[in-house]
């Protein structure tokens, strides 16, 4: 069976609202998308960096609980990560972390169609660099997916964070970012201006999700939009994890992952691209109504999109 190999962080969300802690939740933008993947079916393997402390246990339990492999190494860390997410009265969370990122030697997995990064895993000093030399061996083999998914309070020189960025950017086929990540990489220019760009320096598809006014993506046939779907949000924990679940989940859907499939991607129809945003969208709003970062599995979405 194909697989996807994700590579970045797990660590427990710990959610405050109105100065009271309101819910601690297995998190990690790349954690949430394996999860969200092998809920909707999809063969995943987990590469990431936790301790066998008493939170990475119930990182462990909880991916292998949703059918995700966690790959040999990944709990060698002296201690589990934590955020602390901070909700506004829209839900909205704002992220103070307490991570260290590291990783070492190539994963001993078969070879994946898939493999997805990105946030702090991409940025991070020392793991980031690992990351960035594990998409160059896979790129062969696989389809690339990238999510800058940006975290200020971790970055520390935000030139450096942005280099790397554009590096990750131009080796990835498949890119999705939020209009706050556009922001803070360049302010100065629309998300897009921003995503066309992105579009020409290598990916087949570039992706901005908008918060509850949509969504819109590049390819080569053109642009696309689509609308939020209307819902009521609990919180927006997970939301652009959940876009992300979705939108490779479509495309892997239309036979358009892995390197040999690269060609095709790169053809995709403004048609095809924008049923592929609008599952992703749904993906986003089952999410977002539902408190912390649990996905749908397939059952509830395919019952949602009926």
């Amino acid at each position: 069976m194909s697989r996807a190999l994700v590579i970045g962080e797990a660590l427990i969300d710990v959610v405050e609202s109105d100065g009271a802690v309101i819910g601690e939740y297995v998190g990690g933008s790349p954690l949430n998308v394996a999860v969200g993947l092998s809920r909707l079916g999809r063969g995943v393997d987990f590469l990431t960096h936790i301790a066998e402390d008493d939170h990475g246990k119930r990182i462990i339990k909880y991916v292998e609980d949703s059918g995700v492999q966690l790959v040999s190494g990944s709990t060698t860390a002296s201690r589990t990560p934590t955020a602390l997410a901070v909700l506004d009265a829209a839900g909205s969370a704002n992220y103070t972390f307490d991570i260290d990122w590291q990783l070492t030697g190539t994963p001993e997995v078969a070879t994946p169609q898939l493999v997805h990064t990105g946030s702090i895993a991409t940025v991070l000093e020392p793991g980031c660099r690992a990351t960035a030399a594990l998409l160059d061996a896979y790129r062969m083999s696989a389809t690339i997916s990238f999510d800058p998914n940006v975290r200020p309070d971790v970055i520390q020189d935000g030139d450096i964070a942005r280099g790397r960025i554009d590096r990750l950017v131009e080796r990835a086929d498949i890119v999705k970012a939020s209009e706050a990540d556009l922001r803070w990489l360049a302010p100065r220019h629309s998300p897009e201006q921003i995503a066309r760009a992105w579009l020409e320096s290598g990916p087949s598809v570039v992706t901005v999700t908008s918060g509850e006014q949509g969504a819109f993506a590049v390819c080569r046939a053109g642009s696309v939009s689509v609308p939020a779907q209307p819902v009521h949000v609990v919180d927006t924990v997970g939301a652009g994890d959940a876009f992300m679940t979705g939108l490779l989940d479509a495309l892997w859907s239309l036979g358009l992952l892995g390197a040999d499939r690269r060609r095709d991607l790169a053809r995709i129809s403004a048609g095809d691209l924008e049923g592929v945003l609008r599952c992703a969208a749904l993906t986003a709003a089952l999410t977002v109504a539902r408190p912390g970062a649990d996905l749908p599995d397939r059952a509830t979405r395919d019952g949602a999109q009926s």
